[in-house]
């Protein structure tokens, strides 16, 4: 895992993942706006306050942005919630680039091995066949945005490790 250690980076975060998908999407800013999708005549929305939850005993990801409602599979955003007694006891893969966000609490990683503290403010990235452990370092339940480069990894969380899908009305 890198680890990138500068705080409060969160909206040129998303201002830098904007513009790159800046040629297949629109972005809305306050109500959920609604436009074409360039090359389709669908309509969508272009905000989202969530698509479905992918649940495992206490932990929920809210699957905020996926190919439901992007019509698209290259990327999927979530936001991670875990419980703070939370530690997994299993590493495990991703087939994708893993990015995380911290929003609140302090996620603790091991990753291929090597252990790394993630604060609120601070984000962090695995690589695809990397072997890592998510666990809560503090009192408080951790929120962390969490995207996926490609897209996929909600059904593979289904398919290869347990979590179940709850649509969000």
């Amino acid at each position: 895992m890198k680890y990138l250690t500068q705080t409060r980076l969160m909206y040129g975060f998303f201002v830098v993942m904007g513009i790159g998908l800046a040629t297949n999407q629109a972005f809305a800013y306050g109500d959920h706006a609604t436009t074409s999708h360039p090359g389709s005549s669908a309509t969508y929305n272009a905000a989202s306050s969530g698509t479905e939850n992918l649940t495992l005993g206490p932990v929920t990801i809210r699957m905020l942005l996926d190919k439901s409602n992007l019509g698209r599979s290259d990327i999927e955003i979530g936001e991670l919630n875990l419980p703070p007694e939370y530690g997994d006891s299993a590493s495990h893969p991703h087939g994708s680039l893993e990015i995380f966000y911290v929003v609140e609490g302090i996620l603790g990683h091991e990753v291929n091995g090597k252990t790394y503290t993630l604060n609120p403010g601070d984000a962090g990235y695995v690589n695809p066949g990397d072997q890592v452990r998510h666990s809560v370092m503090s009192d408080v339940p951790v929120k962390a945005v969490v995207i996926w480069l490609p897209g996929g990894e909600a059904d593979a969380l289904v398919k290869n490790a347990g979590f179940k899908r709850e649509k969000i009305d």
